[in-house]
């Protein structure tokens, strides 16, 4: 009775939540999928929607049209305000906050009409290797192939008709932020993945903005770079209004409000950070979708540029250190695919989750070196290891175990290979870390994955249950932040308002399987000769 009484007043206290309008919206577009999460005044998620989508290879551009951003924000909103009604017999029409993240850096350029000039250019592309290399040698400081101004210097660099016409460059959060209320603004982490960002400032660093001026001279429509890129917020900051037409835009059926306020937009790499409660010194995060990277928070600065690092910044502001590298899951969801309609072929009724999950079971099962198998899992080109392109390969020699446990632990192996490559090199530069977290879908198979990534790492991981919610409830809680009237830090409201309860479930290494995964990351790293091989002749 007493467990029953406690249930209903949750149930009540949820629906007077949204009736009343104190709940928080945060919608993050990801990959292959745009997520919305209605969050309570406890960051508890209360109702959530989603829509799926994948981006096209066009003319050897990897893009999204911005017609599918809207149908797809649509169509995730519409899901998220029917599973409310559904869950608490209330559809939500005013909230305390809205946040928006999405995948980072990338390409968005506009004229003065507010047209896009290119098709949207995602962070997947690997055709900036010139303006990259120019542009760190320039600035000492790493630009790395997807961000912004690397798009933009090398547009420049092959003289693309477009260039003349530019007059705003933005990222995917901060163009739909734009739409939503008529701001041209971007969260301090997602302003990282632009141009380079002085921590002491938290805007863009001012001597390298000169630098880059002065090298570029009139070959930018502009004088100042500066004039091109959205204003830079950081977490807590009021960053505008939900415009009528930006509430049509979400919900076309009426029942948002506009009026709503707005937090700074964000990248996935920020949300990450604060959907893992990773925004200290010394604390990490890793995020696992068609990407994979590792957020480290820095105590100080790196002593050498390396090309593999990426310094970014949390939403506060402080510098981190990040692993980015194009392809995480992607291509262990495609194995998922095929079981599951061999599945389906043999008459099984499993789903897809169930699928994935026996498959990750499985994997436990398999030889801690992988059997002698090896896997590339590149779907697009990998900076960190050097590929322009990508060739997902299964290579074994005649004496391998190929077995169905040694197959799915490979595949995970090989989503973890070339960030622990680069988490080599922060460990060589003496960056300790006292907890890494971990979030994701890869996650929500408890146990496997995770254990498996505290061998690749050497590292206790700890998985919360906000792991498959990822950055939309991580965008959802950077609204809660500016709601809440932000009167203490953002590490601080995180670790006494969000997470002061939040039970983690802590995988430790396990000594075998670190010393199977060193075995097997000798061999990745070796058969990367294979991998290069195959894009020159395939």
């Amino acid at each position: 009775m007493v467990q029953q009484h406690d249930e209903d007043a949750r149930r009540a206290a949820a629906r007077e939540s949204i009736a009343q309008g104190r709940a928080t919206l945060g919608i993050e577009l990801g990959s292959t999928r745009i997520k919305a999460v209605l969050v309570g005044e406890d960051h508890v998620p209360l109702a959530s929607g989603g829509h799926a989508w994948e981006n096209q290879y066009v003319d050897r551009t990897w893009t999204y049209s911005l017609d599918a951003v809207w149908e797809g924000l649509r169509a995730a909103v519409a899901d998220l305000l029917d599973d409310a009604e559904r869950r608490h017999g209330v559809r939500p029409t005013s909230l305390a906050a809205i946040g928006v993240s999405a995948m980072m850096h990338g390409y968005l350029a506009f004229d003065a009409d507010d047209e896009l000039l290119v098709p949207f250019r995602t962070w997947r592309n690997t055709s900036t290797g010139p303006a990259a290399a120019e542009l760190t040698e320039l600035l000492g400081y790493n630009v790395p192939l997807r961000w912004s101004v690397a798009h933009l210097y090398q547009a420049v660099l092959d003289a693309e008709p477009h260039v003349p016409d530019v007059r705003f460059v933005t990222t995917l959060a901060g163009y739909v932020h734009w739409r939503l209320t008529g701001r041209r603004v971007l969260g301090v982490g997602d302003a990282s993945g632009m141009f380079p960002v002085d921590p002491a400032t938290r805007d863009y660093d001012a001597d390298l903005l000169a630098r880059f001026d002065a090298h570029v001279a009139d070959r930018l429509p502009v004088e100042h770079l500066a004039d091109l890129l959205p204003d830079v917020l950081v977490a807590g900051q009021e960053a505008g209004t939900l415009t009528a037409e930006g509430a049509a835009l979400l919900d076309p059926s009426g029942a948002l409000r506009a009026g709503t306020p707005l937090c700074p937009p964000e990248g996935d790499a920020g949300t990450g950070m604060v959907a893992t409660a990773s925004v200290a010194p010394r604390t990490a995060n890793i995020s696992v979708g068609t990407s994979i990277f590792a957020m480290v928070v820095l105590e100080q600065p790196l002593a050498t540029v390396h090309h593999e690092i990426d310094l970014v910044t949390t939403p506060a502001g402080d510098l981190v250190a990040m692993v980015h590298c194009n392809n995480g899951a992607s291509e262990l969801g495609e194995w998922a695919g095929v079981f599951g309609r061999f599945a389906t072929a043999l008459g099984s009724d499993a789903g897809a989750d169930e699928v994935f999950g026996v498959l990750l079971r499985e994997a436990l099962e398999g030889e801690a070196d992988g059997g002698g198998l090896l896997a590339y899992n590149n779907l697009s080109g990998e900076p960190v290891t050097g590929l322009d392109e990508g060739r997902p390969l299964v290579v074994r020699t005649p004496d391998s175990r190929l077995t169905l446990g040694n197959f799915v632990r490979t595949q995970v192996y090989a989503a973890f290979g070339a960030l622990s490559l680069g988490m080599r090199i922060l460990t060589a530069e003496g960056v300790e870390v006292d907890a890494m977290f971990a979030h994701g879908g890869l996650f929500r198979t408890a146990g496997v994955a995770q254990r498996l990534l505290a061998a690749a790492v050497d590292t206790p991981v700890a998985v919360g249950r906000t792991a498959g919610e990822g950055g939309a409830w991580g965008i959802a809680v950077l609204a809660g932040y500016l709601a809440s009237g932000a009167t203490t830090d953002l590490g601080t409201y995180l670790t006494e308002q969000v997470f002061a309860d939040a039970e983690l479930d802590v995988a430790q290494p396990d000594p075998a399987d670190v010393a199977g995964y060193a075995a097997w990351l000798g061999r990745y790293e070796a058969g990367l000769a294979v991998e290069r091989a195959a894009t020159e002749a395939l």
